[in-house]
């Protein structure tokens, strides 16, 4: 983009901001006049306004409300400016934002959506900046304005910056070499690196759906759940938007996006899990032409890079700092790495086309199986299992996807020749051409993060029928777990199908206590004093029904010496005894912790709620209770992965079942849901963690969808501005 364009467009939004600000508060005392927000009585913040608008209006306020620390933040982040705040830490994560020129297409898109959409975004804004107004006592941290596009922006820092970029297999090492060369800073230490998101990073999810014949109620079943992070930009809030304009869809989302994303309405709804579709390339650049740097060899020729310059600000002990970066970037994209001195550009799916946010809004409005298969069909949300129920009966699958058109005869795993025109992408697939089933005879389907080929026990897609490139991932300990569940069962009640989403039974214990088993008694045979010493472990385990409690002395034994084994593989220790070696291992680890090896899981999985940054330490002097989840490689559908913390014995939450719920599409819709913790990060709320000891055992609240069941069973009611700060 030429730099008189640029200018031209970044003024032209400036001038909105401008207009915005002159309108003056009466506007928007008007706005917030027409909107209701319900409170349940969990918090969770039900908006109510005259048009879809109006009610991202309210939503955006309710958002601030609850956690404003986190809205700012990612947005902080997603315009490229963090490292003005939390300093040179981060500065990395903006070079990159910048690289990718996140802020400028973000800009340009909101200049160029529906009109629809950009009423949404300007409403959105709106209740952020109406919320400073109301609530001078919260202190920005940089943002004393919000600008309608800084969704947009997130939309592509959250996922194309901290995920799709990952996908090319780049190295921390390769992005630093490429920030020194533009910044001409030369640092031994390598700075952090943004944590990505996305399949490769953040474990997974689960869903499942089934066909009134599998129903006791002859009704369509639903189970949501995410397994994203409890803390940072990646963590989710539930919400519910409604509108005289006949919008009502109530899900979970992040913080800063207008709307629910996934969830339900009074007709359909749908679950979300990764896919590992190939959306992403990395392409070897030469630049070989001494009279012109800029010129890059393609074909037979050459092309031109552009090249520009940004300024990039650092908080420092002296203050804010001024960076200046030269970024360049081809007709491949961006260059954004070097690899053994050659540079790295990176060319992600329809990263530069708008339409994400669009797709969004299409679907949460969608009432019927055909209106929402033409929403997602544009592919402008572009990954992504979609597992779909509705009220007709309908379930539906589809391996969400706009995947590339490319020759198969490159492996595109790794970074390929960017001068050769063969490496070009031809396009996209269309919905047609991707994996998908609808009422399958089975009367299920599933999806937890595995192959589409096995999202039901028969009438799956057949495999020969896609390109290689275009499926990546196999099966997985909860895909299988899901089958077997669902296979099982003849008829499903409600409240079977809210306990089964719950399940500890781990189908990946049985296979692996069977192999130390088995090795333990070659052991025996050939040193059985040395067997001797583990004899009573291998009788906790070999006893063990494979379920997880927060009782059980065999799971805490199981993981630790999972965990173990793992880091001896990993090590490469040459033994013919790896199983054993790590149980021993296991057992003396509990043995220094705990004073014994037998420990009970709820005594080492624990849920604390520490601040929405996850950067406060957790602490086993505080306060936290105890968890039955499992991490997902067990194949437990409850799935809780913790960290350790130097220093402390017990090991905590981070991620896992986030947004959990079951909905049953009767004519009238019946929907249970549950968050981590609760609905407010003001430790000072009671909705701080009024959720977390139901989390912990699936004892699921009602989720309210209809106007006057919000109303009846609304805790408390007002309009925004009206409750002060806090929820």
């Amino acid at each position: 983009m030429s730099r008189p364009i640029r200018l031209l467009t970044i003024a032209s939004c400036v001038l909105a901001t401008v207009i915005l600000r002159s309108e003056g508060s009466e506007r928007l005392q008007q706005l917030a006049g027409s909107v209701t927000i319900y409170r349940d009585a969990f918090g969770v913040a039900h908006v109510h306004g005259p048009t879809d608008a109006s009610a991202a209006f309210g939503f955006a306020y309710a958002q601030a409300e609850d956690n404003f620390w986190q809205v700012e933040d990612n947005f902080i982040r997603a315009i490229g400016r963090a490292a003005e705040v939390h300093g040179e830490d981060v500065l990395l994560d903006d070079w990159i934002n910048r690289a990718l020129e996140i802020p400028r297409l973000s800009m340009e898109e909101y200049e160029q959506v529906d009109p629809a959409v950009r009423a949404l975004l300007n409403g959105f804004a709106d209740g952020f900046n109406y919320y400073l107004a109301r609530n001078p006592d919260t202190e920005p941290r940089l943002l004393d304005h919000f600008e309608p596009w800084y969704p947009l922006a997130f939309i592509r820092y959250l996922y194309y910056q901290r995920g799709f970029l990952f996908g090319t297999r780049l190295q921390r090492a390769e992005f630093h070499e490429a920030f020194q060369r533009s910044t001409g800073e030369r640092r031994s230490e390598l700075p952090s690196m943004p944590r990505h998101t996305g399949l490769r990073a953040e474990q997974g999810s689960n869903s499942w759906a089934i066909t009134p014949a599998k129903s006791a109620s002859g009704n369509a079943l639903l189970f949501i759940n995410p397994h994203l992070s409890f803390f940072g930009p990646s963590q989710v809030y539930e919400g519910h938007v409604m509108s005289e304009e006949g919008w009502n869809f109530s899900g979970y989302t992040r913080f800063g996006f207008p709307l629910p994303y996934v969830g339900f309405n009074e007709h359909l709804g749908w679950a979300s899990t990764d896919n590992g579709a190939d959306l992403q390339d990395a392409y070897t650049i030469t630049f070989d032409d001494d009279s012109n740097p800029l010129k890059y060899r393609y074909g037979d020729g050459h092309r031109t890079a552009t090249e520009w310059t940004e300024e990039l600000r650092v908080k420092t002990e002296n203050g804010i700092e001024r960076r200046i970066a030269t970024f360049q970037k081809t007709h491949h994209g961006p260059l954004v790495a070097i690899r053994d001195g050659v540079p790295l550009a990176v060319r992600m799916a329809k990263f530069e086309e708008p339409g994400w946010l669009d797709q969004w809004y299409g679907m949460t409005k969608a009432q019927t199986l055909d209106q929402f298969r033409t929403a997602v069909s544009r592919l402008d949300m572009l990954f992504g299992n979609y597992l779909y129920a509705d009220q007709a009966g309908n379930i539906f699958y589809v391996y969400n996807a706009a995947v590339p058109r490319r020759s198969e005869a490159f492996d595109w795993r790794e970074p390929v020749d960017g001068s050769d025109p063969a490496t070009e992408w031809q396009g996209y697939h269309t919905m047609d051409e991707i994996p998908q089933v609808l009422n399958p005879a089975t009367g299920w389907l599933q999806n937890c993060n595995g192959t589409p080929f096995l999202s039901t026990s028969a009438g799956n897609p057949d495999p020969d029928d896609f390109p290689s490139y275009m499926v990546r991932e196999g099966d997985n300990p909860r895909h299988r777990q899901a089958r077997r569940i669902l296979a099982a069962q003849g008829k499903f009640t409600f409240e079977e199908w809210a306990r089964t989403a719950y399940s500890t039974h781990l189908i990946q214990g049985s296979a692996d206590i069977s192999e130390l088993v088995a090795e333990w008694e070659r052991l025996r045979r050939n040193a059985p004093s040395r067997a001797d010493s583990t004899a009573d472990a291998i009788v906790l385990l070999g006893n063990w029904d494979h379920v997880s409690t927060v009782e059980s002395e065999a799971m805490s034994l199981y993981v630790t010496w999972v965990e173990r084994r793992w880091e001896l593989l990993r090590a490469r220790r040459d033994t013919l005894w790896v199983n054993v070696l790590a149980l021993e291992q296991a057992m003396a680890r509990l043995e220094r912790e705990w004073g014994t090896w037998r420990v009970p899981w709820g005594e080492l999985n624990r849920l604390q709620r520490r601040h929405t940054s996850g950067n406060e330490p957790f602490s086993d002097e505080l306060p936290s209770i105890p968890v039955a989840g499992a991490p997902g490689w067990a194949g437990a559908m409850f799935t809780f992965y913790t960290r350790s913390v130097q220093g402390q014995r017990r090991h905590y939450g981070v991620a896992g079942n986030t947004y959990v719920a079951v909905v049953e599409f009767g004519p009238e819709v019946k929907a249970r849901s549950l968050h981590t913790f609760g609905a407010s990060a003001d430790p000072q709320s009671p909705h701080f963690f009024d959720q977390g000891p139901r989390y912990a055992v699936g004892d699921f609240k009602p989720a309210w969808l209809t106007l006057s069941d919000v109303k009846e069973h609304a805790a408390r009611s007002y309009h925004p501005g009206e409750s002060g700060k806090g929820n």
